[in-house]
């Protein structure tokens, strides 16, 4: 079962108030607030409502909103220069939607001072939003050149979606946790990324009514290559995942598509959180 969301922002001196409506589905409403925090129940709409009026109303000081801001940026410039260009991030459009996609925003607020620092970081749900290095070189070797429609398995917070969005055409992204999907999609709407589309449900199938795609990136690690995937890849296609080796080694892998056949390059020793879901029921190859 997968859920489309309707969102009606309401904004108030720089506050978010999203109400994501179910138009299908069998689950219970649920309201979100601020462009990067966590989901709130109904049962709680109440106190969440009071608190974020006195934020938008009573507290809000645009100014220190500005410095925030200013800082942010320059922490990214540093980020783009030290920790990519430096090292072998080469791709100048790559680096320039890196300078530009607001990573801070996709972190949770305890932790922002930390959001362009060169390590993963923890976000919802035990998963974690992986360095910016790894995320500039994952989609360096997609190789996308702005006509794509690109794949991505595991949303996360939606970083990863939101840095493909100013490099592809379309870009479909598939998350297994429920809460998560329901978050990055009222996320990446509120600031703006509006060719990404969120689903929730089972990236191990990929999305087969949104295929075939010309890159598909995989921001978990799996113990094999799932064919669905491979299955949805254009001929001439890019496939970049992480692979699980013997002894829990995890290898940044390239699988490209050549005449309906895997061509396989592996790229460097990783680590990422596991994919769940269909693959914990499959053999090892």
């Amino acid at each position: 079962m997968n859920l489309i969301f309707v969102f009606s922002p309401l904004k108030a001196r720089g506050c978010n108030l999203a109400f994501p409506v179910l138009e299908r589905g069998e689950f219970p409403l649920h309201i979100y607030y601020n462009t990067a925090m966590s989901g709130i129940s109904v049962r709680t709409m109440v106190g969440a409502a009071a608190a974020l009026f006195s934020a938008c109303f009573l507290g809000f000081s645009p100014g220190a909103a500005q410095e925030d801001e200013v800082l942010f940026s320059r922490l990214r410039q540093e980020m783009v220069r030290d920790q990519l260009a430096a090292r072998d991030i080469t791709d100048r459009r790559v680096l320039e939607v890196m300078g530009r996609v607001p990573r801070h925003l996709f972190v949770p607020p305890g932790i922002r001072s930390q959001a362009y620092r060169d390590y993963p970081l923890p976000i919802d749900e035990g998963q974690t939003i992986s360095q910016p290095y790894i995320v500039a070189l994952m989609t360096q070797w997609a190789a996308l050149r702005g006509s794509e429609r690109v794949l991505e398995v595991g949303t996360g917070s939606g970083y990863q979606a939101a840095v493909l969005s100013g490099l592809a055409e379309r870009v479909y992204s598939v998350e297994i946790n429920r809460a998560l999907a329901l978050q990055a999609a009222r996320r990446l709407k509120d600031l703006g990324f509006l060719n990404v589309e969120v689903k929730w449900g089972d990236g191990y199938l990929g999305w087969e009514e949104k295929a075939p795609f010309e890159a598909v990136l995989v921001t978990c690690a799996a113990r094999l290559l799932p064919p669905a995937l491979f299955q949805q890849l254009k001929e001439g296609g890019r496939l970049v995942l992480p692979l699980e080796k013997a002894g829990s080694v995890q290898i940044l892998t390239l699988v490209e598509k050549r005449d309906g056949k895997p061509r396989i390059t592996p790229l460097l020793e990783v680590r990422f959180v596991p994919m769940t879901g269909r693959i914990e029921t499959m053999k090892d190859p």
